[in-house]
């Protein structure tokens, strides 16, 4: 047999195969079986109008045979197979796909879903070989013909052995290497692996004779023919057919042994993208959730092929918990079929699965209250900075399903059930920041809201209030924060003899702000603390709760960041009021040492750190020790 030259830039082109399309050596095997698939695709859709040339559909099969003698691995199918013309044609022009030009030619793009689009998935051989024999036999033929090549030199067509139809194709893998263990696909456990990760759910058995220990001592092992594929997706199925504890055992042994999944969504959609899709919203979040080592994405198919492991364009980062996969028929992929060509079709999906996600959630916040509690203590922290995210793009899917903890008692409220206890005549929902909710109710701020008999939200995570303030309203109640100036919710009579105090007070108010040293932008008398005798409220964009935040960020402690404007507020009916009236003017020291530890009890109070602990133990030191002296 004369060797032939391949009929495109050969050398250049085969190169390119080999080292730059493919980023995985294995994926070899994936292209290899994929091929075998669309072979026996075509001979059965061909066999619907030349029976003669068909077989029963439980004998259609792709088989694997290792041999670690020979040092080969065997790819059959009893697939149409092919003549010596159309090897020379298919394998002896780089970048012809035998399987598209059948597809186009028959019109059939549902009945015949082939996956080869592009001939280039058989060269992905010789990633792993030096040497690549096919052999194969077309039906309806009586002889067969091999196609030989050992790479960009050129190949060789000839006759070749007596065969069944179909097509074996025979790797001669390259020797191994310090840095390359090729040999690792000739076993078992390797090949059984990669089926079930790249081609788990083609529609053919893929079978390999698996070794087995022999029975007695002195005994040869046994080999036993094993089917390495299930075939048919879960997902393939209608959701009425498949039992819970299918999907629990699916979800178990696809992403988290042992566990079950809090919800499961499954669907198909048709339309501009017509897809199928499996998700699974864990009940627990993984141990590296929080983390930056933690991948989100959704495992990716094309007509049951594995073409991402993760696809991270699915999923937003709020969703980024959900595992799964998406299996399309429409996908337009890339040469290499690891990644797509457009982003349209992924952006169609992506928003399909928010939308459907989120409803999902919505139901089980419904339906079981307690899980979706249970679900909302592992990923609420997700969801809250998926509303804080792109601008709040994505609030109306995510509003109903927070949770918070309030002034009403343990129990957790969304923002509808908070609203729905709403007394007549309250104009805002009030919210208070803290470490804990211990912590928030016992802020002064909250006193003087819940003294009025209105709930107040406990925000005790750093996303909280960035969260609130991205929303901004809920229904047509504004967000206030208890700290903030403008959230007393005093009457207008009281207001206005708060007012009248504050003005009477101007001259000593005005003496303590300047003490301060431009630390607070104002001083004045509320009657709105209960027993408390001091607070800071905060007025402009940044509350003190915010600034508390971006301090503990990297670099917050040094780095400029936004700081909160306050405003030193002193309870007008507690003692420390009048002794400060008092000591002004005539005792001006005094009261300036006051303004220092009222405003340092302020700032511990709302959480803040003091700025000066050393000063302040020496002025509380001086008042102790002098004796009321005048």
């Amino acid at each position: 047999m004369r060797k032939k030259q391949f009929r495109t830039e050969s050398r250049k082109m085969l190169d390119m195969m080999i080292h730059s399309i493919y980023t995985h050596r294995e994926i070899f095997l994936r292209e290899l079986v994929s091929n075998a698939s669309d072979a026996i695709d075509k001979r059965a859709f061909r066999a619907l109008t030349e029976p003669e040339i068909g077989l029963p559909r439980e004998q259609y099969a792709i088989t694997l045979v290792p041999d670690k003698a020979q040092r080969t691995l065997t790819v059959r199918d009893n697939g149409c197979g092919m003549t010596a013309e159309e090897l020379e044609q298919n394998l002896g022009t780089i970048a012809k796909s035998g399987s598209l030009e059948f597809k186009r030619a028959n019109e059939t793009p549902e009945e015949v879903p082939v996956i080869g689009q592009f001939g280039v998935g058989f060269y992905s051989a010789f990633m792993v070989s030096d040497r690549v024999e096919v052999r194969s036999r077309a039906v309806g033929t009586a002889e067969s013909a091999v196609w030989v090549s050992e790479g960009a030199d050129g190949y060789t067509v000839g006759e070749g052995p007596a065969m069944e139809p179909g097509t074996e194709i025979v790797l001669h893998l390259l020797p191994d290497t310090e840095d390359e263990h090729y040999g690792e696909f000739l076993e078992d456990y390797r090949l059984r692996a990669l089926v079930r990760k790249y081609s788990d759910y083609i529609r053919y058995p893929i079978r390999m004779a698996v070794e087995t220990p022999a029975e007695k001592e002195g005994e040869a092992p046994v080999r036993r023919e094993e089917t390495l594929n299930s075939m048919t997706p879960l997902w393939h199925r209608s959701p009425k057919d498949v039992k819970p504890e299918e999907y629990d055992s699916f979800y178990a042994d696809k992403f988290a042994p042992g566990e079950r999944p809090a919800r499961v969504v499954h669907f198909r959609t048709e339309g501009a993208v017509s897809y199928e899709a499996l998700l699974f919203v864990p009940a627990r979040a993984p141990f590296d959730f929080y983390s930056r080592s933690y991948e989100k994405g959704l495992q990716l198919y094309c007509n049951g092929m594995l073409v991402m492991e993760r696809c991270a364009e699915l999923l937003p980062d709020c969703f980024s918990f959900v595992r799964g996969m998406v299996d399309s028929p429409d996908f337009t992929l890339n040469i290499s079929r690891e990644t797509l060509q457009h982003d349209r079709q992924l952006q169609l999906i992506g928003r399909g699965l928010e939308k459907r996600i989120s409803a999902e959630l919505e139901k089980l916040l419904t339906e079981d209250r307690p899980a979706y509690e249970a679900f909302f203590g592992e990923f609420g922290t997700q969801l809250k900075y998926g509303v804080y995210a792109d601008f709040g793009a994505r609030r109306e899917l995510l509003e109903k399903l927070l949770l918070f903890r309030s002034s009403k008692g343990d129990a957790l409220t969304t923002l509808a059930e908070y609203a729905a206890r709403m007394p007549e005549g309250q104009k805002a929902i009030y919210y208070a920041c803290a470490e804990s909710a211990a912590a928030a109710a016992l802020l002064p701020q909250t006193e003087r809201v819940t003294a009025r008999g209105y709930e107040v939200l406990f925000l005790t995570e750093d996303v909280d209030e960035f969260t609130l303030r991205i929303l901004g309203t809920s229904g047509d109640k504004p967000f206030a924060n208890v700290s903030a100036e403008d959230a007393d919710p005093a009457t207008d009579a009281e207001k206005e003899a708060l007012r009248a105090e504050n003005e009477g007070a101007q001259a000593l108010l005005g003496y303590l702000k300047e003490q301060l040293g431009g630390k607070v932008s104002a001083v004045r008398f509320t009657n709105a603390l209960g027993s408390h005798a001091v607070c800071l409220a905060s007025t402009g964009a940044v509350s003190t709760g915010m600034e508390k935040v971006l301090s503990r960020m990297p670099g917050g402690e040094t780095a400029e960041h936004p700081k909160a404007e306050t405003i030193l507020e002193i309870n007008l009916n507690h003692p420390v009021a009048a002794a400060l009236k008092a000591l002004y003017p005539d005792r001006k020291e005094k009261a300036a040492a006051y303004a220092q530890i009222l405003y340092a009890q302020a700032r511990l109070i709302c959480g803040l750190p003091v700025e000066n602990p050393t000063e302040l133990s020496d002025l509380v030191c001086g008042l102790m020790t002098d004796g009321g002296k005048e």
